[in-house]
């Protein structure tokens, strides 16, 4: 096999419940993960020698090489292994960056997979988590991806029943907001939790009204005095049929639930926001195509 294509999907957190702060500094979290269609393109290419990154469209989000999530998964999986594994990765962006949606760790964990399967590494998933925890706290959840509860940094991973049958509208204002920055400004002020249980209880029962009458993130309110764009989408949404939304990570994209795919293809289409997607939640963090 000389090259391997996927979709790297990317994930909305249905619940981002803040429970405490470690003495390392990074907070703890109980969030409820889910991964959705829409997705980046990642080709995985055999060269003769070292490692090439090509990123279309070019983006200055994604920052120099050495930083970039796809990178360091490389770079920490061939010091794992103890030798150089010669590829070209190819990079297509559709997920947009400093959304909340996991694009890069969605990448660093689609390459992680497709590295294993071309060079036939025979690592399993809890290896392939291993390297994840060491590029980004969602990168292990989007290893496997599919419907998960994430604890501690949001590494600690259990398995949750998936949601009933729906279509979700992810849209995004210009404007995004630090992540260091959003949790700092949260630590200023009350605390929330308590979204990840009605958000469990509500996927165990199989009851969409009430997964989208549970959606909650602690950081959402901190997000939308930062880019009051955020909050505006939320309504926008809800007048636009949505039976429940939410932002998703730290943002500022937010989602909206609907229970009919045509609702929301009309609904994306008087959104006022540079980008929207109707996407539909899956089973898996990446696929081979």
């Amino acid at each position: 096999m000389r090259e391997i294509r996927l979709k790297a999907y990317a994930k909305v957190n249905f619940a981002l419940d803040v429970v405490g702060v470690r003495a390392d500094g990074y907070h703890e979290l109980r969030t409820v993960m889910q991964s959705i269609s829409l997705s980046d393109e990642v080709a995985v290419e055999r060269i003769g020698v070292g490692f090439e990154l090509r990123v279309a469209p070019e983006n200055p989000e994604i920052g120099p090489r050495e930083k970039n999530t796809v990178y360091r998964a490389w770079r920490l999986l061939c010091d794992r292994l103890g030798e150089e594994l010669p590829v070209r990765i190819s990079l297509r962006k559709n997920v947009p960056a400093g959304a909340g949606l996991g694009g890069g760790s969605s990448d660093a964990a689609a390459v992680l997979r497709g590295l294993d399967e071309l060079f036939g590494l025979g690592l399993s998933v809890e290896e392939l988590r291993g390297v994840a925890r060491e590029i980004g706290a969602d990168v292990p959840f989007c290893v496997s991806g599919g419907t998960a509860l994430g604890e501690g940094v949001g590494e600690i991973l259990s398995p949750v029943p998936p949601p009933p049958d729906h279509r979700l509208l992810v849209v995004k204002p210009r404007p995004g907001a630090d992540t260091a920055e959003v949790y700092r400004a949260y630590d200023a002020g009350p605390a929330g939790g308590g979204a990840a249980d009605r958000v469990m209880n509500a996927l165990r029962s199989g009851d969409l009204a009430g997964l989208a009458g549970a959606l909650g993130n602690d950081l959402a309110p901190v997000a939308k005095a930062m880019v009051p764009e955020v909050a505006e989408l939320e309504r926008g949404l809800l007048e636009a049929g949505a039976v429940g939304v939410s932002m998703t990570g730290s943002g500022t994209a937010v989602y909206g639930l609907f229970r009919d795919e045509d609702v929301a293809l009309r609904a994306s289409e008087s959104i006022d926001a540079p980008f929207a997607s109707v996407c539909a939640p899956v089973s898996r963090g990446s696929e081979v195509v």
